[in-house]
This record gives structure tokens, C-alpha cells and sequence, in this order.
């Protein structure tokens, strides 16, 4: 009997969360099963989509419900259902289960980790297409993985999945489970630095003994927790640097950064075990173009580079970037990450350190007697300062303007890449790039 028919087919099910996933689990489902929706942003419930299937919280407890498929930006314990959820929680899935449920028989390649997911994810989707592979790219990047349609049995899903989404799921398993690195980040969810790590690991226990787990041979974080552990999977030690033969293939300067030879050394193993030529993956990694907002170069001349890295929402996100150049003209700001530590190898190459937003104290104490810093209430303060110090520099010296936040946007914006567009805007408005 198919999963699909004895998990997912007449049952009555709850959908927590109308945002994107919400809304592909909700046309997924309704045809087939009794839909009720529930959101606590009151904004959501007033879209005439879902008019018919509105549930007040009160009905909801009155309601014996078969499954609770909820939202991954849904905080289950400080959330308006946080009661019910807790009382509920082995009915608590994900629309990756959803998807699995048919779909088991697909090949999955699940990538997750605290930073490079989508670099890592978008890249091996590239290489897949380009060895003509139908190959889709699903999850935090590309399409909502219930949106896909036309699959056949060689589809194969390259699927970017958080640490909430690895959280809340039930049975959702990947052939290939990839985890990048570790280091604290989403703590105000997971509480402990202990927890989001078996969050994390969650994905690798999930597999069985034909699948591969591949993991960062040098994260010691990941090193402390795989000791002693068993795993049913064949765990695959990668190193987080490139051989000399695959560095004379590399001509991308964008996989010279740490963080990205690190995503490029998974995408080569990874690629290594599904037999495609290295002449392929070359090919697609030297015309790589970086994505938005992630460590992206959006102007480079003799005097000046400017890095668009608005994707930076923690130190660690940061550190392998600033420790990449040279004369950094370094910004950051927004809301700080619970638990997150700054430890930079090298200070001497960062000239000054611009700190926006209400938190600036937060930072500032990390600079205290080690970096020289400003502090401004908001971001064009920032930029228009730093429109005034380029030009005091040496002629001869290039200046590395790197807006890396290493801090959340929701401090005055609604998600990363608005705060990217909003950089560009004012790099534009101050006219940065015509300094001379």
C-alpha cells in the first residue's frame, strides 16, 4: 500500500502557517483531504484563498486532526498554539514529509549545515543539469518542493533543508544527506548549541545503509559529536580543501574564499560518488556566478571592491570572508544572533569597522581595545561616512568594502535579500563606486 494513500489521502489535516510552504502543502492536499488553516499573522487569514478553510484556535482543540503540517518559521514553543502543538506533537510533519510520502523511490540529495547551503545547494544542481540529469532544486532555494510537477522516477531532488525543517519532520530521508559545518546559530529556537547540533545530526540518523552521510572532516564540532556514535549510513569524511589537481582546475576566483572551497570540496565528493567527470564540474564551477547577497562582488576595480554578503547572519558566517582580504572597510549590524562568538585570526587587515543599527553595543564590545569602529543609528549613516573616509585613503591602496552583517535582518527588515537590495541602493545613492 502507497505511504501517500495511508498518510495523506482522506485525512484531516491542519496546516499551521500560510507563507510559501502553507500555501503549496494546501493546494497539494485539498482535493484529496479535509483542510483546515490557521496562521497567527492576521494578515495571512484574511487571504480570500483560504476563506472556506479558516479554523478559529478554539475549533482547533475541538478538532481530532490526523496531521499538523506546520510552517519551518513557526517557533512551536512560543508560538499562539504553543499548548496544543506540545500536546499534538507526534502529529507535527512538514511539507518534505508530504513530498516523500510519494516520492520516496526519487533519488534526494539533502544539504544542510549553518552556513553555504545554497551556494552548495545551486551549485550541484548546475552540475547535474549540465550532465543532463533531470535534476530540481527545491527547498530554502528554488521552488517549494510540492510545487514540482512532471517528476518521473529519474527525477532527482536536490533539496536545501534547514535545521527547523529537520526539526519538524517525520519521515522525509535523503540518499544523500550532507551536513557542511556547524557553528551556534538559531539558539533563540534550539535553545542550546547541544541541541541545534542534534538537530542537525537528525538528518544523518535518518539514513540507511545504502545512503551516504557526508560529513566536514575538519568541523570539530562535528568531529566531538561523531565520536563514539553509530550510524546505519556510510559516513564520507570530506576535507574542507580543495587537492592541488583540483586547484589547477579552478580558475573561479569566487571558490578561493575558504567558505567556498569548502562548498566545492562537498560538491566534488558528492559528485565523485555519482560518476560525473570532473571535465563537467569544472566546467559548470568556473562559469559559477555567485547568488545574490552571498559573498557577491557587485563592483571591482583597481581601487575599490565592494562584497554584498547581506546573506551574513552570524559571526561565523563572516570570519572565512573578512579573513580573505586585505584594507577591509568592514559593515555590520542588525539583530544579534543568541550565543554567537567572534573570533577573527588576523585584525591587522580590517581598517575600520562601521556598526549600524540599535544593537551596536552589542558588537561594539567585540572591537573594544582591538579594532578601531564608529557606531551610526542606521545603515545610510553607515554608507555616507564611508563615502567620506574612501576618499581619504592612499591612491595606491585598494580598499575591500564588505557589508557582512553577522546578525539577522529583522531588526528593520522584512528578510536578508531586501537588506542586500537596500545596500545596493545606497551604494548607488552615495555614489561609492565613482570615488576615485
Amino acid at each position: 500500500m502507497k505511504l501517500e494513500k495511508d498518510l495523506y489521502f482522506n485525512k484531516k489535516i491542519l496546516i499551521y502557517g500560510l507563507g510559501i510552504s502553507g500555501i503549496s502543502s494546501f493546494n497539494y492536499l485539498k482535493k484529496n483531504n479535509i483542510i483546515s488553516c490557521f496562521d497567527d499573522n492576521l494578515r495571512n487569514l484574511k487571504n480570500k484563498v483560504f476563506k472556506n478553510y479558516i479554523i478559529s484556535k478554539k475549533n482547533i482543540d475541538r478538532t481530532k486532526f490526523d496531521h499538523i503540517i506546520i510552517s519551518p518559521g513557526i517557533n512551536s514553543l512560543k508560538c499562539s498554539l504553543k499548548k496544543y502543538l506540545k500536546r499534538n506533537k507526534s502529529k507535527i510533519c512538514t511539507d518534505l514529509d508530504v513530498f516523500y510520502a510519494k516520492h520516496s523511490k526519487n533519488f534526494i540529495i539533502a544539504i544542510t549545515g549553518t552556513n553555504g547551503k545554497s551556494t552548495t545547494a545551486k551549485l550541484l544542481y548546475d552540475i547535474l543539469k549540465k550532465n543532463k540529469s533531470d535534476a530540481r532544486l527545491v527547498g530554502n532555494i528554488g521552488n517549494s518542493i510540492l510545487k514540482e510537477s512532471k517528476i518521473s522516477y529519474k527525477t532527482i531532488f536536490v533539496v536545501e533543508i534547514s535545521s527547523y525543517q529537520i526539526s519538524y519532520s517525520k519521515i522525509f530521508k535523503p540518499n544523500y544527506g550532507i551536513l557542511l559545518n556547524i557553528s551556534p546559530d538559531h539558539l533563540e529556537r534550539h535553545n542550546t548549541i547541544n541541541n541545534y547540533i542534534k538537530t542537525k545530526f537528525k538528518l544523518i540518523f535518518s539514513l540507511k545503509n545504502n545512503d551516504y552521510g557526508f560529513v566536514n572532516k575538519k568541523d570539530t564540532i562535528q568531529k566531538q559529536f561523531i565520536k563514539g556514535k553509530k550510524f546505519n549510513c556510510k559516513i564520507i569524511y570530506v576535507e574542507d580543501k580543495l587537492s592541488k589537481h583540483d586547484n589547477n582546475l579552478l580558475k573561479n576566483t569566487y571558490f578561493k574564499s575558504l567558505n567556498n572551497q569548502q562548498n566545492l570540496s562537498f560538491v566534488i565528493k558528492i559528485c565523485s560518488k555519482l560518476r560525473i567527470k570532473k571535465k563537467i564540474i569544472f566546467k559548470v564551477v568556473n562559469d559559477f556566478k555567485a547568488l545574490n547577497f552571498r559573498q557577491q562582488i557587485i563592483y571591482n576595480s583597481k581601487r575599490l571592491r565592494i562584497i554584498n554578503d547581506s546573506k551574513s547572519t552570524s559571526f561565523s558566517s563572516s570570519i572565512n570572508l573578512l579573513n580573505n582580504f586585505d584594507s577591509i572597510f568592514w559593515i555590520l549590524g542588525g539583530l544579534p544572533k543568541k550565543g554567537d562568538k567572534l573570533e577573527l585570526k588576523d585584525k591587522n587587515n580590517i581598517s575600520k569597522v562601521y556598526i549600524y543599527g540599535r544593537y551596536s553595543s552589542f558588537f561594539a564590545k567585540h572591537f573594544k581595545n582591538k579594532l578601531k569602529y564608529s557606531k551610526f543609528n542606521k545603515l545610510n549613516e553607515a554608507i555616507k561616512q564611508i563615502s567620506l573616509d574612501i576618499k581619504k585613503e592612499e591612491k595606491n591602496k585598494k580598499i575591500n568594502l564588505i557589508f557582512s552583517p553577522c546578525a539577522a535582518s529583522f531588526d528593520n527588515f522584512k528578510n536578508f535579500e531586501e537588506r542586500g537590495k537596500y545596500f545596493n541602493y545606497l551604494i548607488s545613492h552615495y555614489k561609492i563606486k565613482n570615488v576615485r
